[in-house]
Formats: structure tokens, C-alpha cells, sequence
């Protein structure tokens, strides 16, 4: 088989990962990668046998003539990027989120379904063994379910700026917020209809219109209910910034790792240990009839092997011409209900999706 070229764009910490993932993959053929900074590309290049490196994203679409582009830039460029890609008759892996607004998200569905290409979106916790294994064991507590979940990130020095850069154009509820509120989507199956928000801009560091602490609030038709905090920035806490909690009618699971006490470390922000399975039904004398399951999930990837994953899902798709009418869809929707955190936070009112 003919390798598939790939041009990358974004030479940060996630297209470091997949750059990576391609050059390990015998399938594809890494052929570009594009970074406003030389530094970030030429460390790379230099890293993956000297790739060919470009300042310019349109440059190397004509030069490169990609199968494959590999969008992991800031949020604002990810729409205009995945439609010159489109357009060039290349498949697209972008990253979380898939846009800025719902619209522009439901255009690239679109698009993709037009030139019969695939559109992979970055969320890295569907491929994950754990967080999968989260997921089913979350699924199986009953409805309604209730799902507690949290990212804060203590972040300083070359993080904290990357943070600023982002929040130039959305949140973290925006921009983290759409992982997790998937993996409740995937949890409850069911449909959101109400969103709400609170929030709190604690530094003069970003603009008046921007917010680096926040909480969304949201409540599916099945009557679950799910919550999210996200905050960015020097003066976050490093207590409680990890909490991974469902619980239904028969019990709850949990994410259990007493080792994460650094909210910087990237691999801590996908990485289990173990899960706590709860069991809540009570026998005759009133005592829980079963202890607590503790399920070891150490042994499980890194960061850059988990964008690896994702990479083979990317390739499996393309090879196989799968389907993947239900993964843009998810994308759309776990967009539609951030952004609708973010209009609740703004107005003052909860925002009914129904």
C-alpha cells in the first residue's frame, strides 16, 4: 500500500504528540510540518529525520500535497485550516474543538460528507483503555446518573502563556470542557436539554470579556445531571483539581490516583491508576452487602502512545472507509453544550437545548 502523506500544523505539545504517533506508524508518511515559530518546528524536524518545515499553512498544502492534515493549532484557526484541507481533497484530523461556533462545526461535518473525506476530532479519552473501562463501569450504575468532573490547571511561566494565548478566543469551559461533557454524552446516552454557569475572571491578564475559572451545569433528558469546573492560570489550587465521580442508583465509580498532586503534568491529565467501583445495595442487616472494587488501570499509555491510538483510529477509517457519521455528530453536539455554558455564564440564565 501507498503511504499516506501527512502534513502537520502545530508544533505545540499536541502536534508534537501526533507528529510523532505519524512517524511511528509505517502506514502514513510524514511529509511537513507548519509552526509560526521556527524554533517548535525545527526542534521537531530535527527530532523526525529532518521533515521538511514551513511558516506557511497554504505553502505547504500546495507544496506538500498531503492525503492527511493534521490540524493541532489555536481554536480560532481549526475551521479555516480543515476547509483548505477539505478543499485540497485531504482527510482531516483536528483537534478539540472542532470550531469556534456551532455553525462553523456543523459546516465541516458538511464538507467532509461532500468530498467523501474523514474528519477525525482530537478527543483522546475515547481511545483511552481506562476511561473506556470508566465509561462502561459508569453505565452500569443505573439512571438517572450523576456525574461530577473537574480540570484545573496551576499553570506559570511557558503553560501560563499558552493559557493566555487560548483564552484570547474561548475558556477553559470551552476549550477543556468539551472533552469531559463528551464522556458524559457517551456515559448517559441520552439527550442534554439544559445547561447553566458560573464563572470568575481572578486575573487582569486576560480580557474583560474572558473568564479563567468556571463551572457548567448540565441536565440530560434521562434526568442525569453532570457538572464541570475548569480553571486556568498562577493562582489555581492544587486541591481537588482531579475529580473524576459518577454515581447512579446502584453504586458509583471513581477515578483514584493519590499521585496526582501536579496539575502541569500533561500525562496526569488522561492517566487513571486505579478505579473504585461502589457497590450500593444493602443486605438484610442494613451493611453493604459487597465492598468496594479497586481496579488497577496503571499499566496503561502515555500521552504521546494514546495520540498514537488516535492515529490508528484515523488510519483504521480511512483504510476501512468507516463511518463516522456518529463521531462528528458527538463533536458537534459536546460543542453545542459548552458553548451553551458559555452563553448561560454571560446572561445570567440557564440556556434550554431542548
Amino acid at each position: 500500500m501507498q503511504q499516506l502523506k501527512v502534513l502537520v500544523v502545530g508544533c505545540g505539545n499536541m502536534g508534537t504528540s501526533h507528529a510523532r504517533a505519524y512517524h511511528a506508524i509505517s502506514e502514513f508518511e510524514l511529509v511537513g510540518l507548519v509552526s509560526r515559530q521556527p524554533e517548535s518546528r525545527n526542534r521537531l524536524s530535527n527530532e523526525l529525520d529532518k521533515v521538511p518545515t514551513f511558516d506557511s499553512f497554504e505553502e505547504a498544502l500546495e507544496v506538500t500535497k498531503p492525503d492527511v492534515v493534521s490540524i493541532n493549532t489555536y481554536p480560532q484557526t481549526h475551521a479555516e485550516y480543515a476547509r483548505l484541507s477539505f478543499a485540497t481533497g485531504a482527510h482531516v484530523f483536528v483537534e478539540k474543538p472542532i470550531a469556534l461556533n456551532v455553525e462553523e462545526a456543523q459546516e465541516l461535518v458538511e464538507l467532509a460528507q461532500k468530498h467523501q473525506k474523514k474528519l477525525v476530532v482530537g478527543y483522546i479519552l475515547r481511545v483511552h483503555p481506562a476511561w473506556q473501562k470508566f465509561t462502561e463501569l459508569a453505565q452500569g450504575l443505573g439512571k438517572p446518573l450523576v456525574m461530577r468532573m473537574n480540570l484545573n490547571q496551576q499553570s506559570c511561566a511557558d503553560q501560563w502563556y499558552t493559557h493566555k494565548q487560548l483564552m484570547a478566543t474561548m475558556s477553559p469551559m470551552v476549550d477543556c470542557g468539551v472533552h469531559y461533557v463528551d464522556v458524559m454524552c457517551q456515559m448517559t446516552g441520552a439527550n442534554p436539554i439544559r445547561v447553566s454557569a458560573i464563572g470568575a475572571r481572578l486575573t487582569p491578564e486576560v480580557a474583560d470579556y474572558m473568564y479563567n475559572y468556571s463551572q457548567l451545569q448540565v441536565t440530560f433528558d434521562d434526568g442525569s445531571v453532570g457538572w464541570y469546573e475548569a480553571g486556568w492560570g498562577p493562582m489555581m489550587s492544587e486541591t481537588a483539581f482531579f475529580v473524576k465521580d459518577v454515581i447512579g442508583p446502584k453504586g458509583s465509580v471513581s477515578i483514584v490516583d493519590a499521585q496526582k498532586d501536579n496539575s502541569q503534568d500533561l500525562d496526569g491529565h488522561t492517566q487513571t491508576g486505579c478505579l473504585r467501583l461502589h457497590h450500593g445495595k444493602l443486605n438484610a442487616e442494613g451493611e453493604f452487602e459487597k465492598e468496594d472494587e479497586l481496579i488497577d488501570t496503571s499499566d496503561e499509555p502515555s500521552h504521546d502512545a494514546l495520540c498514537e491510538l488516535e492515529q490508528r483510529f484515523l488510519l483504521r477509517a480511512i483504510l476501512d472507509d468507516e463511518d463516522l457519521t456518529a463521531h462528528m455528530q458527538d463533536a458537534v453536539n459536546s460543542l453545542k453544550i459548552v458553548l451553551a455554558a458559555d452563553e448561560a455564564f454571560k446572561t445570567g440564565r440557564t440556556v434550554d437545548l431542548a
